[in-house]
C-alpha cells in the first residue's frame, strides 16, 4: 500500500494490497476500496462507497456524496462500484436515497470527466459515459450501452443493452436496446446501433433479425403492441427476445423513429 503523506485516509476506512491514494486525496470512513485500486490526487470517496479491483478515480472526482433529492433524509445508503472501472476527472456519483439503496455501477465501465450518476442509478458492465453525460436517479443503463457527450438521461428511464446515445441528445423514454439516438435530439432513434453490434461480436443472422425486427416496429404501421407480437411469431433470435421482452415492460414507452 502506498499513500501520500498530504492523503487523508480514515482509519476505519478499508484498503485493499497495493492500493495507491495520491496527494491531497480524501478517504472517509466505511469506504471499502479493493485491491490494485489508484485513487489518484484530489480523489474524494465518502463514506458506504465500495470500490472493487484494480478501479482509478482520478482528480477531482467525488464519488459517495448525499444524493440531490429533497425527499433524502439522513440514512445509510450505498455506492457500489465494480471491479476495473475508470471515473475521469470531475466524476460524480451520488449515493442512493433510502435507507440500505445502492447506487450500482458493473465492471470494467468508463466514465469520462464531468460524468454524472445520480442517486438508485443502475449502471451494468462495460457501460461508457463521455464527457458531462448525466444519468438521473432510478435511471437503468444495459451492458455496453455507450452514452455521448453531453447526454441527459431522465430519472427512471432505461437505456438498453448495446445501445448508443449521440451526442447530446435527451430521453424521457426508454431507448431499446441495440438502437441508437438521434444526435441533439430528444427521444428520438436513428436507426439500429450497427457499428456496435458488429464491434460486439453478434453474427449476422442475429444482426438481420434485428433489422426486421426493428422495421416491424417502427415501419410497419403497427402497434407497439402488435408489433411485438408480429415479432414474437415471425423472429426467432434471442436478440430480438431481448428486445420484445424491454419494450413489452416499458412503463414510459420507447424513442420514436425519425428518418
Amino acid at each position: 500500500m502506498n499513500i501520500h503523506p498530504t492523503a487523508v485516509v480514515d482509519p476505519r476506512a478499508e484498503l485493499g494490497q497495493n492500493v495507491t491514494v495520491g496527494a491531497f486525496a480524501y478517504i472517509e470512513a466505511d469506504v471499502m476500496i479493493g485491491e490494485g485500486c489508484e485513487i489518484l490526487p484530489r480523489a474524494t470517496l465518502l463514506r458506504y462507497t465500495t470500490l472493487g479491483q484494480s478501479c482509478r478515480v482520478h482528480g477531482g472526482a467525488v464519488i459517495g456524496d448525499l444524493p440531490q433529492d429533497l425527499a433524502y433524509t439522513p440514512v445509510e445508503s450505498y455506492v457500489s462500484i465494480g471491479d476495473r472501472c475508470v471515473l475521469r476527472e470531475g466524476v460524480t456519483v451520488h449515493r442512493g436515497t433510502k435507507a440500505s439503496s445502492v447506487t450500482a455501477i458493473g465492471n470494467e465501465c468508463l466514465m469520462m470527466a464531468n460524468s454524472h450518476v445520480a442517486h438508485n442509478a443502475q449502471l451494468g458492465d462495460q457501460v461508457i459515459l463521455a464527457n458531462n453525460a448525466l444519468i438521473a436517479g432510478y435511471a437503468t443503463v444495459g451492458d455496453r450501452a455507450f452514452i455521448s457527450g453531453g447526454c441527459l438521461v431522465h430519472q427512471f428511464t432505461r437505456i438498453g443493452r448495446l445501445a448508443m446515445m449521440s451526442g447530446g441528445s435527451a430521453c424521457q423514454k426508454d431507448v431499446p436496446p441495440f438502437c441508437m439516438t438521434r444526435s441533439v435530439s430528444a427521444n428520438t432513434l436513428m436507426g439500429l446501433n450497427t457499428v456496435g453490434l458488429r464491434r460486439a461480436g453478434i453474427e449476422a443472422r442475429d444482426r438481420q433479425q434485428l433489422k426486421q425486427a426493428f422495421s416491424l416496429l417502427y415501419h410497419s404501421g403497427l402497434s407497439v403492441s402488435n408489433a411485438v407480437s408480429q415479432m414474437r411469431q415471425t423472429l426467432t433470435s434471442a436478440l430480438v427476445i431481448e428486445l420484445c421482452n424491454f419494450v413489452a415492460t416499458s412503463e414510459r414507452g420507447i424513442c420514436k423513429f425519425i428518418k
